[in-house]
């Protein structure tokens, strides 16, 4: 039996010239266990088994990564597990948000932001990379009008340290206001959240990137019996023509496997 892959389901991510896998895998639960909101409690895989989980990732045609600074180790971790591979990945960061002693704190400087892009760099162990987004705080419309750090990354763009820049943020307007300028927003769309979708139509108008976070509400789906909570989930994702990836933060190989199957097969079916 042939395992479903992602390998020639790859698409635009909006008008960056980067191609995309539907799915992204979000590193999370690498680097930090604490203030993180699954229904779940988990263990923070060891250098084999993230080491497995990565060969899979890629085996199964996914070539997004997700990852923050305010992911714990995230970040450092990847760094030494993809030596060799910058060419198979398409990485995501963010700016903004610091996680520390089981707090966040957030900072949207232009001196913090570009201190946090280059030790971003360095713990990836990458000259480049491809897209850094705004961790809001939800004050998104302040960050964007008030703040040093779109224009911060505009900047680092510009200096080819990053390829392309957006904003994973929490409301309609901030949403529009950082596709303006920016290349990608991060919203959260899933079957019990949708109220973002203003701004996965304005990104499909514009050719703007969207990448979905939550897209299985953190695990927290349920539907009625003999419905696929996973299946549902994606059918509403990938029936709109703005949403270019959702990122799934998972450590369990089948599940993974599971959800790259039922999104093949959504999307073969369309």
């Amino acid at each position: 039996m042939t395992v479903p892959t992602l390998h020639d389901l790859h698409r635009p991510l909006g008008s960056t010239g980067l191609l995309v896998s539907p799915l992204g895998l979000g590193t999370v639960k690498l680097g930090r266990d604490q203030g993180v909101k699954y229904p779940n409690g988990f263990q923070i895989p060891d250098d084999d088994d993230a080491r497995r989980l990565l060969k899979l990732t890629r085996d199964l045609g996914i070539n997004l990564i997700d990852t923050a600074p305010a992911y714990g180790r995230s970040e450092e971790r990847l760094g030494p597990l993809l030596r060799g591979q910058r060419q198979d990945w398409v990485i995501v960061s963010k700016v903004g948000e610091e996680f520390a002693d089981g707090q966040s704190r957030h900072d949207f400087t232009a001196a913090h932001t570009r201190l946090s892009v280059e030790r971003s760099l360095q713990r990836l162990e990458t000259d480049f990379i491809d897209l850094v987004l705004v961790h809001s705080d939800g004050n998104d419309l302040a960050i964007l009008n008030h703040c040093e750090v779109y224009e911060t990354l505009a900047a680092l763009k510009s200096e080819g340290k990053i390829r392309g820049f957006g904003f994973s943020g929490k409301t309609v307007e901030g949403g529009l206001k950082a596709l303006e300028q920016g290349d990608c927003a991060m919203v959260t769309y899933n079957l019990n959240e949708q109220s973002e979708k203003p701004v996965i139509d304005y990104a499909a108008a514009h050719g703007k990137a969207i990448l979905v976070k939550k897209a299985l509400a953190s695990g927290h789906v349920c539907l009625s019996p003999g419905v696929d909570p996973v299946r549902a989930s994606f059918e509403l994702l990938f029936e709109h023509p703005g949403v270019a990836s959702a990122i799934v933060g998972t450590i369990n190989p089948l599940h993974l496997a599971h959800n790259v199957a039922t999104v093949a097969q959504v999307l073969r079916s369309n």
